[in-house]
């Protein structure tokens, strides 16, 4: 099969992002145009991938799905794309020098999910987190030339940080899927089991379940914040908006009282310009996390 052009290759890719990703316009323009099609490429090439571990019409073969993908990745940086995707996917990773083990880790993710539904602790999920999460913000810092170790930890609590955020604020959603996020252990410590979860009731214990993985999610984020407050340009301001719009996520599910089976708290434009104030004038500030031990006791 001929390649397709590079340039109509990265055309597609952003035509899919733009398609699949809400505010993937908005925050692809944030970045320099030197990166765009780049990052375009990357969230395609998740994208097809996610799509593969969840939605009906892959059922029963998932895996099988995910593991062409990987093939025609290994084809691709063999020299050998096959596509759209896989022909700009292949093109950014020559350009920029970007490391290959975070795209793979991806495609690890998303075979996870197919494989397993549930979470007995804490650090599975957080586990989970390095594969699913993590290799993105790797993968923009590195189209950046930013590869200092302390620099890639520091993203990956944003990471993590905005990963949990996502499985907290979408609770009802991946239930709906089977898939339980909120680790057994911690269910049981609050006084619930997973038929009370799909229950979809808040109850009070719920709640205070909820809230103490919303304060343990900003413990998430904390190392993160030298990175955010530390990187200038067009990379800085993105990473600011990144912060705060996850922190804010963190605050809709507060400001619901933790009920996140009646109304998903997301973000509105009135959102996005308490967010944007302070990420443009580079006056965003972490908020100190409050003490996990009082919604635990």
């Amino acid at each position: 099969m001929t390649a397709p052009n590079v340039d109509a290759a990265y055309g597609q890719c952003l035509d899919l992002a733009r398609d699949h990703y809400e505010n993937f316009p908005t925050a692809s323009l944030l970045l320099s145009p030197k990166v765009r099609p780049a990052v375009g490429a990357i969230y395609a090439f998740a994208r097809v991938a996610d799509d593969f571990a969840d939605e009906p019409e892959h059922e029963g073969r998932r895996i099988e799905r995910l593991d062409d993908w990987e093939r025609r990745l290994d084809e691709a940086l063999d020299g050998r794309p096959e596509g759209e995707v896989f022909t700009a996917l292949a093109d950014a990773v020559r350009r920029f020098d970007l490391p290959v083990q975070p795209l793979r880790d991806l495609l690890d993710a998303f075979r996870q999910d197919c494989r397993v539904p549930r979470y007995e602790d804490f650090e599975t999920v957080l586990d989970y987190c390095t594969r699913s999460a993590n290799p993105v913000g790797r993968l923009v810092l590195a189209l950046h030339g930013v590869r200092e170790p302390e620099r890639l930890a520091e993203s990956d609590a944003v990471c993590t940080g905005l990963q949990l955020t996502n499985f907290w604020q979408d609770v009802a959603i991946d239930l709906d899927k089977d898939r339980v996020y909120l680790p057994l252990e911690d269910l049981r410590r609050f006084g619930l089991d997973e038929a009370a979860l799909f229950e979809r009731r808040a109850s009070a214990d719920f709640r205070r379940l909820l809230r103490f993985q919303v304060e343990r999610t900003r413990r998430v984020f904390a190392p993160g914040w030298p990175l955010v407050d530390r990187t200038r340009g067009r990379l800085g301001l993105w990473l600011r908006l990144v912060w705060g719009g996850g922190h804010r996520v963190l605050d809709r599910i507060e400001l619901a009282e933790a009920d996140v089976f009646e109304h998903r708290p997301k973000l509105g434009r009135g959102d996005w310009l308490r967010i944007a104030a302070p990420a443009l004038l580079g006056r965003a500030r972490p908020r100190p996390p409050a003490r996990l031990a009082e919604d635990a006791a």
